[in-house]
């Protein structure tokens, strides 16, 4: 599973050099993806006890973060560094988001094609063994963990609008803060 938190060996590389400072700061990683597109970002996305954080937390944590990468340099060309929590249609990375999230609309992409499609849509019945349950229109299907090339919950505003209750306090969106 470890691929949906780290997918490329550079993503790995930055989490095995920043994963011991964030739980040692009491946070908990959720994804990391460097895009090197016209302004190139490495985007490291937490949480903290599934509530997200505060922007003071994204800040502080950017700055010893910037350090561990400045010292260690895994990265060759200019980036900008982007702390964020994951908001309200956050990726699902670990075994743990998968039972947490059980009942709510979740998107699933597949590495390869799977009965004709690799985007699967549907209510998560959470997990059984290494396969995530999800009710689909077809019925409820099994996928492996290693088949998933990202999850994500599936909340639109026009849900949350038409049913409030639907929004728990952890799927509050937070800014992001972004230093170069």
């Amino acid at each position: 599973m470890d691929h949906l938190i780290a997918k490329t060996p550079l993503d790995k590389k930055i989490k095995d050099l920043v994963l011991p400072t964030i739980e040692q700061l009491g946070f908990e990683l959720v994804r990391i993806r460097f895009f090197d597109k016209e302004k190139a970002t490495l985007q490291i996305m937490l949480d903290k006890n599934n509530n997200g954080i505060e922007i003071t937390d994204c800040a502080a944590i950017s700055t010893t973060i910037s350090a561990i990468l400045d010292v260690n340099d895994p990265i060759d060309n200019e980036y900008n560094l982007e702390i964020s929590s994951p908001g309200i249609n956050r990726p699902l990375t670990r075994k743990k988001d998968f039972k947490i999230w059980e009942g709510y609309d979740i998107k699933i992409k597949t590495k390869e094609k799977i009965d004709r499609r690799d985007h699967f849509k549907g209510i998560l019945k959470g997990i059984k063994n290494d396969e995530i349950l999800l009710e689909i229109i077809e019925g409820t299907i099994g996928l492996n963990f290693d088949w998933v090339e990202e999850a994500h919950l599936s909340i639109s505003f026009d849900k949350l609008l038409k049913y409030p209750k639907l929004m728990k306090p952890e799927t509050i969106v937070q800014p992001t803060v972004k230093i170069d």
